[in-house]
């Protein structure tokens, strides 16, 4: 019985007569010669598709280029808007565009011209901050007008003692006066040719932020000490002086140093001492010094009574110099020491001279005016004047 079964078991599995060993080999060899024929055709299909893609970026890349801002990528589309007005005018992406920040609120200007990208006006504000200027120690202010107000009490009530059955008599009232800062233009007009402009490997942003930082640096610090005020800020230097203690209101008070054109070589430290104590009480907490080096280098030789200098410089890095323990500033745009100059100045200038700004650059593509080259027109509103004359003394070099 058992033999019988064997055999009909053998003959139904496999009529041919392959064994199921056989059989099942054949079986998975066609598999794995259609799962090889299926992984060609989906490694084509990939390939082909890839192809595709890669026809599609060739297609919308533009040129490479040094990238304009490498702010945040909130910053990228102004980013890229600037850098393709700069280059070649084209001011469709500018038109339209929402700016979020502080210095700036509108993207386009009733005249054509268009605010710089926020990067490369920081820059430019860095450097002048950066720059020996009156700036650094003045009080500055950012206005959206055409001018600034400064409110000025410069009279004191009036005060007396009372009894107990008497009267009160009327007192003096305060007065307040007003100070008006106008803001002026000033502009550079930089140029660049159009083949420099087209070089891959020019950074536009860096030349144009370095060019407009040093022409707007330069003028706005000698505005600031002595400009005349006709379109361009007045500087403290402009003012009358008298003998401190005699000026009146609309002018510096000097101290003299005893001797034309020089110190007095008998006392040449005295009249830096007198300088200082000149300046009322409640301004000198916060005072400096400002000359030019070449002023700098002669009071860096004076010394006291006991041969003590009265410069030292600062003991950390970036600290400035000081003078009888006030700072120094280094202004080039001082006058050089000669007969009857106004070489020093010493004051409390944050409370005395106000600078009053527009927070916006503005910057006009001209690529018409100067053919082949192309001119940048930026322009900037800024002004300054002096706004408390009691908190500003000079040293006067005479007699």
């Amino acid at each position: 019985m058992s033999k019988t079964e064997t055999k009909a078991l053998a003959g139904t599995g496999a009529p041919d007569g392959q064994s199921p060993a056989a059989e099942v080999k054949t079986a998975l060899a066609g598999f794995v010669q259609d799962l090889g024929a299926f992984q060609a055709e989906m490694k084509t299909k990939f390939q082909q598709q890839e192809e595709r893609l890669m026809m599609l970026d060739r297609k919308s890349l533009t040129r490479a280029r040094p990238a304009l801002a490498t702010a945040a990528e909130t910053e990228a589309p102004h980013a890229k808007a600037f850098e393709a007005y700069v280059r070649n005018g084209d001011d469709d992406a500018l038109r339209g565009l929402e700016l979020e920040g502080k210095a700036m609120s509108t993207a386009v200007a009733g005249d054509g011209g268009y605010l710089v990208d926020p990067q490369t006006a920081e820059m430019i504000r860095s450097v002048l901050k950066s720059t020996a200027s009156i700036r650094q120690i003045a009080s500055v202010v950012n206005v959206e007008g055409t001018s600034f107000d400064v409110l000025i009490d410069r009279t004191e009530a009036g005060a007396g003692w009372a009894t107990e059955t008497d009267p009160s008599s009327e007192t003096g009232t305060p007065m307040i006066e007003r100070i008006n800062i106008p803001l002026h233009e000033l502009s550079a007009l930089p140029k660049a040719s159009q083949r420099l402009l087209d070089d891959s490997a020019f950074d536009i942003e860096n030349w144009l932020a370095g060019r407009i930082a040093e022409k707007f640096s330069r003028a706005e610090a000698a505005a600031f000490v002595s400009g005349d005020g006709i379109d361009k800020p007045t500087g403290f230097l402009t003012y009358n002086t008298a003998v401190s203690g005699t000026e009146s209101w609309g002018e510096l008070g000097h101290v003299v140093t005893g001797s034309s054109g020089a110190f007095n070589p008998m006392d040449p430290a005295d009249a830096i001492v007198d300088l200082v104590y000149a300046l009322g009480a409640q301004y000198r907490a916060n005072a400096s010094f400002v000359m030019n080096s070449k002023t700098a280098g002669q009071v860096r030789k004076l010394k006291d009574a006991d041969g003590r200098f009265l410069w030292s410089d600062g003991l950390a890095a970036g600290e400035p110099a000081r003078l009888m323990g006030y700072p120094v500033l280094v202004s080039e745009d001082m006058p050089d020491i000669a007969a009857d100059s106004l070489s020093i100045a010493f004051g409390d200038f944050a409370a005395g001279y106000t600078v009053a700004e527009r927070p916006d650059l503005r910057i006009l593509r001209d690529p018409f005016s100067a053919k082949p080259h192309v001119l940048f027109y930026a322009t900037k509103r800024v002004g300054g004047d002096v706004s408390d004359f009691n908190a500003i003394k000079v040293l006067k070099f005479a007699a």
